[in-house]
């Protein structure tokens, strides 16, 4: 479990010596979702390796949260479905390319970004899925293993002496509010527009990252282990282009996180890189992105961070206690950073 940020320490690192002479610019960027510095942290030091590494810092930074389990909403052990399984969504884009590969309701395999990467290098696809996904993984030489932990079996069995809350199904009996399964449909469909008030920080993270090079390419990527208690088979926003990430390389970056089912709809990241691309800043493309989601769900909690070409940076959010805190690391920070913004 990750410790650094939750102590809000800033992580400092060595500013690379091919950029001393040029901090007026921002670039390099490393960004992400949340104050999971260890992951920026990582990202950054593979920036550090050279250039063309972009791609590659987008998977070890997402990786880094994966195996240290950030919050426990990201990687293995976490967020068990209704059958008590642990399942992982992840995603990575190319921004030079716009080539993407994801993975939704992956299973039995740790490494979600590596096999999101897997998809965009060794298929022309873009989303693959379920059982069918972990094969393709193992073919892919990852290991097969369980992601469940004793955290995770103790929060399922915990739901279950709860009454199965909270609970994602509607207009089913017996009552899911009240009520474990098996459902059957109700006789009356009443519920047409789902609220977001059983959606909490402590069960919807997701890590996003974007990374932008010296040279403004910019990829991005993100990874979790989706919706605690979720329907089996449930996939959120995070492995969908334009919802969970987006990017283009000249133009800049996006990741969002937050109650991927609302999300989803709007395709925020998409949303704001679009934004950027019509001379937007970023703050403000951030802000108009979210908007349109919370005019429809005031309810909602959820948050978007955005990077344009040039290094610039900034976030927006709705619904979050406390705001929403983000991670970066630049040559002129010279150190990982938390930023903090209000949410409306």
């Amino acid at each position: 479990m990750a410790t650094s940020w939750q102590r809000g320490v800033c992580l400092l690192l060595p500013i690379f010596v091919s950029w001393v002479n040029t901090k007026s610019s921002p670039l390099p960027l490393v960004i992400n979702t949340w104050p999971f510095t260890n992951a920026t942290e990582k990202a950054w030091e593979v920036m550090s390796e050279g250039s063309g590494k972009a791609l590659d810092a987008v998977v070890a930074g997402c990786g880094q949260c994966q195996t240290q389990q950030c919050d426990g909403t990201v990687g293995y052990g976490g967020s068990p479905d209704e059958t008590g399984e642990t399942t992982l969504d992840a995603m990575i884009m190319n921004g030079d390319t716009f080539e993407v590969g994801s993975v939704g309701d992956l299973r039995r395999v740790k490494d979600a970004i590596g096999v999101a990467r897997a998809v965009m290098d060794y298929t022309q696809h873009t989303l693959l899925a379920g059982e069918a996904a972990t094969r393709f993984a193992v073919d892919m030489g990852f290991k097969e293993e369980s992601l469940s932990t004793n955290s995770s079996v103790q929060m399922w069995k915990g739901w279950k002496s709860g009454h199965c809350q909270p609970n994602y199904r509607k207009n089913v009996s017996p009552d899911p509010k009240t009520h474990c399964g098996p459902y059957k449909p109700s006789s009356n469909v009443e519920e047409r527009q789902r609220a977001s008030d059983r959606v909490g920080r402590d069960n919807h993270d997701t890590i996003g990252m974007v990374v932008v090079d010296i040279n403004s390419r910019v990829m991005a990527g993100t990874t979790t282990n989706g919706m605690n208690h979720k329907v089996p088979g449930r996939i959120g926003d995070s492995p969908i282009v334009g919802a969970g990430a987006y990017a283009s390389s000249g133009v800049g970056g996006a990741a969002a996180t937050g109650d991927g089912d609302i999300m989803m709809r709007f395709l925020p990241a998409f949303h704001a890189v679009t934004l950027l691309g019509q001379g937007l800043t970023v703050t403000k493309a951030a802000q108009v992105a979210m908007a349109p989601i919370a005019k429809a769900y005031p309810t909602f909690s959820g948050a978007v961070v955005v990077a344009d070409a040039k290094g610039n940076f900034g976030a927006a959010c709705h619904g979050l206690q406390g705001g929403f805190h983000y991670s970066v690391a630049t040559p002129q920070i010279g150190q990982v950073k938390v930023y903090v913004v209000d949410c409306t």
